[in-house]
């Protein structure tokens, strides 16, 4: 059967009356001032224990009463400690400076912030040349050592809620679909001077870090095995990027050693210079773009070629007369147009029929050539439009008139940049400069073709 449980009725006189006097008392003492800052005593403790036991109690409740802890809004959280800072790599003033700068640049690009981000990194690689090496080799030690800090720190587990849940999931899906690999992947050879970026990248990234010439036969041996990286560059150095290229697709290991920068950095340099530039300035800008990646920046910086010549091949129909006059003749007309770009700014621009072909006329295509359609002007580039301006007979010297265009630089396909279309064409008058359009009925667009000598 259960017990009743004892009712305040029920309890002796005695207890009664030593329970009210308590009480009294310790009202009493609660009315009294109190330092706010101290600690509750312990009597306050006892007074809700005793105010608790005089209240009812139900049948199924439990005889002992537990305390949940109390927070206090007000109550200061006890300090955490948190990692020191991590230093960067011991770089000079003025290469930190430069990294500053770089980092800030970097946050401004991440941003959107474009022409900030140009004038930022500009500056930077005017304080020092290596620069963006410095913040690289800056960033992975301290994410090195942030990643060896937190791995030394106990574990603390967080209940998340659902929201919470929610976004990191998404974070984290977000994070893996980034395409890390083709960043900017470093590629190890001799020099270490070789950078690779874009599709490329994410391929070499999951190629092994040692590499090595295999043999088609097992039986038979592999001698430029035995050829340092740094001979092979150097035999590379004196190639054209046809000739470069095919050597890379050999295998792994001649991918790898064609993308040093040695290699890339002066055929960018020879080429890319005014005309196909505006300044030097603006080749560091385009280093940038590319992130030091010289082969890509050859391949799509667009550039005008010199090692061969702009070929328009023209037709149109004319009518002819016979001594027939139920008979009727049509001509098939053909010419040719000729442009051939010079690194110094000149172009030659010529205009020949079919009586010469091009095998007889391309050896003949020189400033000194003089004959009926040959013209010389100068030429620079301006993002894909090529403006030719100042065409003139160097025959006439006393012509009212000279000629200009603008074209239209294409590739087919990336890298061979060997495509004008025709934009504009204008006649130019000398002594007042009023330029008038001239009428393109029968044009086609130019194509390059490669010469390998005008001898």
């Amino acid at each position: 059967m259960p017990v009743p449980s004892q009712t305040p009725a029920d309890e002796p006189e005695e207890l009664v009356r030593f329970r009210q006097q308590w009480l009294e008392e310790v009202r009493s003492k609660k009315k009294a001032p109190q330092d706010p800052s101290s600690a509750p005593s312990a009597a306050s403790s006892s007074t809700a224990i005793l105010e608790a036991s005089t209240q009812p109690r139900s049948p199924t409740a439990p005889h002992i009463a537990q305390r949940r802890p109390s927070h206090d809004a007000t109550a200061p959280h006890p300090a955490v400690k948190k990692p020191p800072p991590v230093a960067p790599p011991a770089f000079g003033p003025s290469l930190q400076r430069a990294v500053e700068v770089y980092r800030k640049a970097v946050q401004h690009e991440q941003r959107g912030e474009l022409d900030d981000a140009l004038r930022l990194y500009r500056t930077a690689f005017r304080m020092d040349n290596n620069v963006d090496r410095a913040y690289h080799m800056m960033e992975e030690e301290m994410h090195r050592k942030a990643a060896a800090s937190s791995a030394a720190q106990p574990k603390v587990h967080h209940r998340k809620t659902s929201s919470a849940s929610g976004a990191v999931d998404a974070l984290s899906q977000g994070v893996q679909g980034l395409d890390l690999g083709s960043g900017w992947t470093p590629v190890a050879h001799a020099r270490g001077e070789g950078f690779v970026t874009g599709t490329l990248a994410g391929l070499i990234s999951s190629w092994p870090a040692k590499l090595s010439f295999e043999a088609e036969d097992e039986q038979e041996g592999v001698p430029i095995r035995h050829l340092p990286d740094e001979v092979l560059i150097m035999m590379l150095q004196m190639l054209d990027h046809t000739a470069i290229e095919r050597f890379a697709r050999t295998s792994r290991k001649a991918r790898v050693i064609t993308l040093d920068a040695s290699i890339w950095r002066p055929m960018v340099q020879r080429v890319l210079q005014p005309p196909q530039i505006t300044d030097e300035a603006e080749f560091d800008v385009l280093v940038l773009k590319y992130m030091t990646d010289y082969r890509r920046m050859y391949i799509e910086q667009p550039r005008v070629r010199y090692d061969g010549v702009y070929i328009a091949v023209c037709h149109y129909i004319r009518n002819g007369m016979g001594e027939n006059a139920w008979v009727n003749y049509s001509h098939l007309i053909t010419y040719y147009r000729y442009l051939r770009f010079l690194p110094d700014g000149q172009v030659l621009s010529l205009l020949a029929n079919e009586e010469l072909s091009p095998q007889q006329t391309i050896p003949l295509l020189k400033p000194t050539l003089r004959m009926k359609g040959f013209f010389i002007g100068t030429w620079y580039l301006e993002g894909t439009e090529v403006h030719i301006e100042d065409l003139l007979d160097p025959a006439s010297p006393n012509t009212r008139y000279s000629f200009q265009m603008v074209l239209e630089l294409r590739s087919r396909p990336l890298g061979r940049w060997n495509r004008l279309d025709f934009r504009e064409y204008d006649s130019v008058h000398l002594g007042s400069g009023e330029a008038t359009p001239l009428a393109l009925k029968n044009e086609r667009p130019f194509w390059f073709s490669k010469v390998r000598s005008y001898s």
